[in-house]
């Protein structure tokens, strides 16, 4: 498939939510794969909500996420501006077209006569269209209400007849009688274009070969075609998306957690397993497969795989994915991650080495499902702790034997030659063998001492890395926190 040009044109009115985002990484991956061209749209014609901020912040999401563009608001191209507050000529260039070719008309009715007929229709309980009184003003009766200073917004003529047919790459042949559609606004009466002309234009004007975008869109896209159709445009190809819903299958909102891309990224996802895991909502990729890096993805991707079903949002599976990437990512890349955090909190002064710092960001990213909760896995190689887990002391503090155990540990601890992990646990286990106790039940109370918590990676591991005189004293600590307790 050659000349492919696909666009994602998002309003910088937030943030990119992760339906935005999937609809990007849809176009993205068909650009890719079919050697195409992925445009970046910012669609900023409602100046009163769009802002420069959002448009940065935008842009940046899609950049940390891995979809750069061809063209764009920052590249240029050949086909700009790109954006949509910059094309005004080019909007109006087409509208008068439309209006001399009488397939468009001014329309000067007020909003108190727009109110009249929708209260009419009201009463008469049918649905309200606008009734295009304004269809047949003659050319001297548009120029008196002008120079009268009436303001004019600008309407399409729709036939009201026939049907207006999409075919959707993804649901099929989806029809509108045109008899739904009245003589619907495409310019404002600040010479501003409504949406759909807006877009239509655009897609047009760009090369757009193919529509990607999300479901809730498709009811505009009848109008789009009405469009194309009057000025004489190729119609390109539309695919409509499916929604994500909530686990309950209602709207997703930010009632369900986390919804922007920011937020993820300020959570600690990394960029490859949220682009993995919104690949998997809603692409059926034909295998039993849950980790695709993306060169697999612009492999395999089509758009005939994409479901017509809507997509069940899970974030225990995003987080669950993180945690897979998180444990096969570069280490360094990590430690570049948190390094600006652990200095915050004080943890790389001067007597704590990057090779401790790596060597414990490598043992607890094991158990961590996000770049942040390895901070809180970490906290206990850099400070101490005043305190147990309370659960763990009533399991582990209290028996009988465990000042004994704890003796028996720091014994180990004081001795042990080469204080490494196989060592460690040689000793520890034949010592539980000789009090005639399971190994776990020497370990845990150890854990517990060491760390205050009583899940921790690998006890032995933890303790080669705390080094022989940190254990030692928090081992001395836990003896006289039981002694008073």
């Amino acid at each position: 498939m050659k000349g492919i040009r696909v666009r994602f044109a998002p309003s910088p009115t937030g943030k990119l939510h992760i339906g935005g985002a999937r609809t990007a990484l849809f176009n993205w991956l068909f650009a890719r794969s079919n050697k195409g061209k992925f445009i970046l749209r910012l669609e900023d014609t409602d100046l009163t909500r769009s802002s420069e901020d959002s448009a940065r912040s935008i842009m940046e999401d899609l950049q940390w996420l891995g979809l750069n563009w061809d063209e764009g608001p920052d590249k240029g191209g050949s086909f700009g501006p790109y954006r949509q507050s910059e094309r005004l000529p080019v909007y109006r260039k087409y509208l008068q077209k439309l209006l001399q070719e009488n397939k468009a008309y001014y329309c000067f009715c007020s909003a108190q006569e727009l109110r009249a007929e929708r209260e009419k229709a009201q009463q008469e309980k049918r649905d309200y269209k606008y009734s295009g009184k304004c269809r047949s003003l003659s050319k001297n009766m548009i120029k008196k209400h002008f120079q009268e200073g009436k303001k004019a917004v600008i309407r399409l003529k729709v036939p009201d007849t026939g049907q207006t047919v999409v075919d959707d790459l993804i649901r099929g042949k989806v029809e509108f009688a045109n008899t739904l559609f009245d003589d619907f606004i495409i310019a404002k009466s600040d010479e501003w274009p409504t949406y759909n002309f807006a877009v239509a234009v655009d897609d047009y004007t760009m090369n757009i070969t193919h529509v990607i975008r999300a479901e809730e869109h498709l009811s505009n896209t009848p109008k789009q075609m009405l469009i194309y159709e009057a000025l004489g445009f190729q119609v390109p190809h539309f695919a409509h998306v499916s929604m994500i819903l909530a686990p309950d299958r209602s709207k997703l909102s930010k009632r369900h957690g986390a919804t922007a891309v920011e937020e993820f990224r300020n959570e600690g996802y990394l960029p490859e397993s949220l682009v993995n895991y919104l690949a998997l909502l809603g692409w059926a990729t034909g295998k039993d497969k849950d980790f695709w890096d993306v060169e697999e993805m612009i492999r395999k991707f089509r758009l005939e795989d994409i479901s017509r079903s809507p997509a069940i949002y899970d974030k225990k599976k995003l987080s669950w994915m993180n945690g897979h990437y998180l444990r096969r990512i570069n280490l360094s890349r990590i430690v570049s991650l948190l390094e600006k955090e652990a200095q915050a909190k004080g943890w790389l002064e001067k007597d704590v080495s990057q090779e401790y710092f790596g060597r414990v960001v490598d043992l607890v990213r094991s158990r961590a499902k996000t770049v942040n909760e390895i901070l809180d896995h970490a906290a206990y190689f850099f400070e101490e702790f005043d305190s147990y887990d309370e659960k763990g002391v009533e399991k582990y503090f209290c028996k009988d034997n465990s000042l004994d155990i704890l003796y028996k540990a720091l014994e180990i601890i004081e001795e042990s030659p080469s204080f490494t992990a196989g060592e460690l646990e040689e000793s520890l286990r034949l010592q539980a063998e000789k009090m005639n106790i399971k190994a776990a039940d020497m370990i845990h109370p150890v854990r517990l001492a060491l760390s205050g918590r009583t899940a921790t990676p690998g006890l032995f591991e933890v303790m080669e890395i705390l080094g022989r005189s940190r254990c030692i004293s928090r081992v001395k600590k836990a003896i006289e926190y039981i002694k008073k307790h």
